[in-house]
Order: structure tokens, then sequence, then C-alpha cells
């Protein structure tokens, strides 16, 4: 496993999509776990630390351009390396 100290911090606000300014590729060179109210998922697309919520798709849904349409989730979120 890698070393700890070797990992770019993890940001407040992070986002999978490349398009959004949220989006930091350097931390997805590394697992990333987003554990939200106590439980860890791995569908979630964007979250928000200090804001408190997670972005994850609504089911099969998609919007006009061809995206999943996506449901906000407010609760308790941590976000760490694998």
């Amino acid at each position: 496993m890698n070393d700890a100290t070797t990992f770019p911090p993890l940001p407040d606000h992070l986002s999978v999509d490349p398009r959004s300014p949220h989006h930091v590729a350097a931390v997805f060179e590394h697992d990333i776990g987003i554990r939200f109210n106590d439980k860890e998922r791995s569908d979630v697309e964007e979250y928000c630390i200090s804001e408190r919520w997670i972005k994850v798709p609504a089911g099969k849904a998609l919007d006009r351009k061809g995206q999943p349409l996506m449901i906000r989730l407010k609760g308790k979120v941590e976000a760490f390396y694998k």
C-alpha cells in the first residue's frame, strides 16, 4: 500500500465529472471512499463535506443530454483514501 504522505489532500467539494470546476484529476489517481451517514457508498458522483451533501444517480433516468439525473442527499459525509 502507498504511504499516506504521497496522497494529495482531499478537497471539501469534489466531483467525478471532468467538466465540473470541482473535478481534481490528481485525487482520482488513487482509490477514494465516501462514507455517508456511517455507511460506505460506491455510487457517489459529487460531494461537499462542509455543506453535508452527496449527489447520486436517480435510478436509470437520463436528462436531455444523456447524463444521469442526480439527486442530492443530506447527511454526514466523510471522504477517505482506501
